[in-house]
This record gives structure tokens, C-alpha cells and sequence, in this order.
């Protein structure tokens, strides 16, 4: 949703508009959108499709099977770098679009290693182009941190449990994860005081109020998502998460970024070698 409002911002190309759940929100803080109508009724009206995609959806997968029964032209943009033919399957059958638009080099390689039959484009990715340019103005309006630490999250259990039925597929947990980066502070370039835990949109707002069990008189925990996430990381020294792609907003920022994904699960697969490893650090320590 991130990207492709960015990529209809930046364009000015007309569309119609068809969202549901986060992406909702996130548009309507960008583009001014008097209707959002029914997936039948944008394909009808329309010349061709552009979607994102997700694994937690199949809003996305409707779209595209509707438009190449219509014989319209589609085209999904990828904004990560995992999971791809999960974002396409409809049970044991992948529902591809006409052309898959990709955002940077490590995309591509995955997604035609994928999808070898498929055309793929680069697009430089709107949304970073958006963020680099606020991040400016954020950082530059209020340069000093006052955020020690912004903890990410994401539903890998759910994820895991709709795609494989086992919640602990990966060898962990969110909640593991984030009991493995709060166990293992000392490993990290700094001493914190304030640690921000952000939940995913996709998340309730509650989920994570557990972790003020590690609140103390010299460390403060508060959960965050009450501001948007480009201001929170423009406000923290250093970002935690497991595969988010908040992670890789932290990485444009310039911040210190570290996985919490424990021994226990699979490595951080986001290909961005500049990403550290919780693991690592205490495996070395």
C-alpha cells in the first residue's frame, strides 16, 4: 500500500481505488480518495490493474484472477524481498499478472529466479523516494534521538500457521524474538533507556503491552504506532526487528539495524548485508 500510493502520487496517473484493512489508512493520509469501490467495480472501470501484495490478503489474488479473466492488463509491485510465490498462489496454483515490477537489484534476482516466465520491470521504489524526502525534514526540524531503541514487529505466527499450519515453522516466534532481543540488551552498541516496541499495522494495538514486564526504574518501555513509523525511526538511534521492512526504513535513515531472530529459527533472509545479527553478537561475546 506504501508503495504503490507513492508510485499514484508521484505519477498523477487517475485510478480508482480499491482497499481494504492498513492500506486504507495509509492512503488516506497520502491522496485524497472520495470512493473506494468494489474490486469488480475498479477492474470495469479501468484500463488496466497495478496491485501490491501481501500473504495475509487475497485481495490482491482476486484482482489479478478478475483482470486476466477480463482480459485487462495487470501488474503487481513487490515491495519486499521473501515469500514471493506465497503472494500469488490461490491453492496449489499461482495466479501471476502480466508483469511484476520490482524495486531494487536483490528483487529482481529473487523474483526471476520465481518467476522466469514472467516480465519484470525495476521501478525505483516510490516510497523510498517519499520517505528519504521527509526524513530530511524530520531529522533535520528535530535532530537529537529521543528514542534509545524501536522494536518492530510483525504476525510471523500467523503467517506461519496460514502458510504451513504450524506456528513455530520458522524455529520462532514474534514473542519469542522479542523475548530474545529484551534478554540480550548487553550485546547492543547502546546502553538503553527508552525502548519503543512498534506493533505491525496489521497487529492490535495491545498485543505486546506484556513486555512493560521488563520496565524498570533505569529502562522505560512504551509501545508504540501512535505517530507514524518514518517519525518514530527518525527519532531512534538504533532499529530491532526480525524481517520487517521497517527495518529497511531504519537502514535509509542511517540508524544502526539489528535482527532479534534467535539461534533457534532461520537467519534474517533480507538480503541488505549492512543488517546485524543479535545472534552473532552474542555467539561472539
Amino acid at each position: 500500500a506504501e508503495v504503490v500510493s507513492s508510485w499514484l502520487l508521484q505519477t498523477k496517473v487517475p485510478f480508482l481505488a480499491c482497499l481494504k484493512g492498513p492500506a486504507v489508512s495509509i492512503f488516506k493520509k497520502k491522496i485524497d480518495i472520495e470512493n473506494i469501490m468494489s474490486i469488480t467495480e475498479v477492474i470495469n472501470q479501468s484500463d488496466w490493474l497495478l496491485c501490491g501484495t501481501s500473504w495475509q490478503s487475497d485481495i490482491e489474488k482476486k484482482a489479478i484472477e478478475l483482470a486476466l479473466k477480463m482480459g485487462k492488463f495487470s501488474v503487481a509491485f513487490l515491495d519486499h524481498w521473501i515469500n514471493y510465490e506465497d503472494r500469488f498462489k490461490c491453492g496449489d496454483h499461482l495466479k501471476l499478472p502480466d508483469e511484476i515490477w520490482v524495486c531494487d537489484e536483490y528483487a529482481k534476482k529473487i523474483a526471476s529466479r520465481c518467476f522466469p516466465k514472467t516480465k519484470l520491470k525495476l521501478i525505483p521504489n516510490p516510497y523510498y523516494k517519499d520517505l528519504n524526502s521527509k526524513l530530511f525534514k524530520i531529522m533535520k526540524k528535530t535532530p537529537t534521538s529521543n528514542i534509545d531503541i524501536l522494536y518492530v514487529c510483525e504476525p510471523i505466527r500467523e503467517h506461519c500457521k496460514l502458510k504451513y499450519g504450524d506456528e513455530e515453522f520458522l524455529g520462532y516466534t514474534e514473542e519469542d524474538a522479542l523475548n530474545y532481543f529484551f534478554q540480550n540488551l548487553a550485546v547492543l552498541p547502546i546502553d538503553p533507556m527508552i525502548i519503543v516496541v512498534r506493533p505491525h499495522p496489521s497487529e492490535p494495538l495491545g498485543k505486546y503491552n506484556w513486555v512493560k514486564k521488563y520496565h524498570s526504574e533505569s529502562l522505560t518501555i512504551r509501545i508504540g504506532r501512535s505517530d507514524p513509523l518514518i517519525d518514530e525511526v527518525a527519532r531512534s538511534k538504533l532499529i530491532v526487528g526480525c524481517e520487517s521492512m521497517a527495518m529497511i526504513v531504519g537502514l535509509l535513515a542511517e540508524k544502526i539495524v539489528f535482527s532479534s531472530i534467535p539461534p533457534s529459527g532461520r537467519p534474517c533472509v533480507l538480503p541488505h548485508t549492512s543488517i546485524k545479527s543479535i545472534a552473532q553478537q552474542v555467539a561472539v561475546r
